[in-house]
């Protein structure tokens, strides 16, 4: 039984364990599987190939009657086949539907999981597109900040220049003039220090 903290992945215990019509099997498994399950076949082909090989090794000898005697057991072996053959078919025809239902319930379970197998790739697909879809808006969210950020430092650094242009301006007649009077009582000042010139 599964416990929930267990991480086995094998499956639990059933009822069709010790019965091997339920599993899978190679083709070799499934041909010992149908000698044992009807071995008068076999039997028949080979009795009817012996019969046949007899036949001919009788025609060459030349003896007719062994010859016409061959082929009468090679009819007779070939009876036996089909019979056995009809036999087999009616004995085994539930294990052959059982086996039907069972290679359909495994095909329709193989193609489950490759759809859930797809399903779950593309899952991953579209949480690996969202992530990059995300990166992507972040950077071009950064990107947009910075260009935000320079037009904001371009536009001060223009506007502090208009305004120190026109503070600059407004000063220029009056500074000019500030700075004629100070050249001019700077000039007085020398006058008067200077000897000789009053």
């Amino acid at each position: 039984m599964s416990v929930p903290g267990n991480l086995s992945s094998a499956p639990p215990p059933s009822s069709f364990d010790e019965n091997s019509d339920f599993y899978e099997e190679s083709r070799w498994a499934k041909l010992k599987r149908k000698l044992f399950e009807e071995p008068l076949i076999p039997l028949g082909c080979a009795l009817t190939c012996w019969a046949l090989y007899e036949a001919t090794k009788s025609m060459k000898s030349g003896d007719k009657y062994k010859t016409n005697r061959m082929f009468r057991r090679r009819i007779y072996a070939q009876g036996f086949t089909i019979l056995a053959m009809v036999a087999g078919s009616a004995y085994w025809e539930g294990d052959r539907i059982k086996r039907k239902q069972f290679d359909g319930i495994v095909e329709e379970k193989k193609k489950k999981e490759q759809h859930e197998a797809w399903l779950k790739e593309l899952e991953i697909r579209e949480e690996e597109e969202q992530e990059l879809r995300a990166v992507r808006k972040k950077l071009m969210e950064g990107r947009r900040v910075d260009k935000q950020k320079v037009a904001e430092e371009e536009r001060r650094t223009a506007e502090a220049a208009s305004e120190s242009e026109s503070r600059l301006g407004d000063l220029g007649p009056a500074s000019s003039e500030g700075d004629q009077k100070k050249s001019g009582s700077i000039i007085s000042a020398v006058k008067d220090i200077w000897p000789g010139k009053k």
